[in-house]
Order: C-alpha cells, then sequence, then structure tokens
C-alpha cells in the first residue's frame, strides 16, 4: 500500500496541515496518509505541548473524520521520548513491511534534514515528500524525494494556541470548526495559570 507518514505536534490541527496533506495524496496517488502525533521533538527537548497528547489525538480524529484515506496512530506517542523518525519508520515497517513508505515533510524540515539521525536508514527505507512554496531547496543527492509545490497557508500555530487561550476569535478557514470547538471546550478545563 501506499503509505504516507506524517508527523508532527499537531498542536492543535489546523487548515494547513490538511490542505498539504490533501495535496500529497491528491498529487501522488496515495493510498493512505497518517497522522502521527509527536511525543517529544528531538530539536525541542524540554517543551511541552500545549495540548495533551490524547487532546491532540481526538482533535486530529474529529478532522478527519470524513476522510477515508486519512487516519491516526498513536506509534510516536507509545515510544520514549524524544521522537526519533527512524524509530517509527522501523516500527512502521515491521507491522506493516508491505508498505510503500513516503514521508510527508515542510520546506523548513526539509532544510534542517542533516541533523535527522539515522537519514541514511529513512533514505533507505522511504521516499520524502517537500512540500513548499515555489522557493529553491538544497539539493541533497542520494536522497530519495519527490517535490510538491503549493499555496502559502498563512496558518501560525503559536496564534492560534494563543487567540485560543485568550478567547479570542480564531481567523476564517484556520480550524475545522468542529475541532475549534473541541480545542475552546478543552482551554476551558485547563487550569487557570494555563488559560492566562
Amino acid at each position: 500500500m501506499r503509505t504516507c507518514l506524517f508527523g508532527g505536534t499537531f498542536d492543535p490541527v489546523h487548515a494547513g496541515h490538511l490542505a498539504i496533506a490533501r495535496a500529497a495524496v491528491e498529487q501522488l496517488s496515495l493510498e493512505r496518509i497518517v497522522f502521527l502525533p509527536t511525543a517529544q521533538s528531538p530539536f525541542k527537548t524540554g517543551e511541552r505541548t500545549f495540548f495533551t497528547p490524547q487532546q491532540r489525538v481526538d482533535m486530529l480524529r474529529v478532522a478527519l473524520s470524513d476522510w477515508s484515506q486519512a487516519e491516526v496512530s498513536e506509534l510516536d506517542l507509545n515510544m520514549e521520548p524524544p521522537s526519533w523518525s527512524w524509530r517509527v519508520v522501523d516500527a512502521w515497517l515491521a507491522q506493516s513491511p508491505d508498505d510503500e513508505l513516503y514521508w510527508l515533510l515542510g520546506a523548513d524540515e526539509w532544510e534542517q534534514l542533516h541533523r535527522w539521525a539515522r537519514l541514511d536508514y529513512l533514505t533507505g527505507h522511504l521516499c520524502f515528500v517537500v512540500y513548499h512554496r515555489g522557493q529553491t531547496l538544497r539539493p541533497r543527492p542520494g536522497v530519495n524525494a519527490v517535490f510538491l509545490s503549493g499555496p502559502m497557508y498563512e496558518v501560525s500555530a503559536t496564534e492560534l494556541r494563543w487567540r485560543l487561550r485568550k478567547h479570542l476569535p480564531v481567523p476564517d478557514g484556520w480550524l475545522p470548526p468542529m475541532v475549534e470547538t473541541m480545542a475552546r471546550r478543552m482551554v476551558e478545563g485547563f487550569p487557570q495559570d494555563k488559560r492566562i
């Protein structure tokens, strides 16, 4: 099965994530795209997500509920942090050895790919799908990759969290309506110091 893994904090999942994922599925004729919320980025040790792992999973499930090719996996969340992509791929192939694997990432992550652990392992087991906005990207000889050019999605997860925390309106189109409703309810349940 042509399967694309899409890792990220999804704190919360927003319209930009969904649009990029749909573009990858449509342009590459993927059979499945798997959203993998991360436990802890190796490059952001010590930082905590705003929403809990379970809340992030719940919002993803709602956001993807009407998309048959998309699913959510807690594979990374069930591993000891930090979240190493090669471990996720290794575990995925152990359970689905016949999958033809892709890994969706943005141009900013592509530019930092040299920092990823065991890049040689990843390159040997999957094809990177790089979503960019038409900019010139660093060549990486020997790395199997396809490039998707598309529009810039002006969605800031940082600003989203700030607006939710302050009970301010979210710009139109930034969040699926059901996800926004869930997120606002979750924030209401946070301790007072987290809401400020």
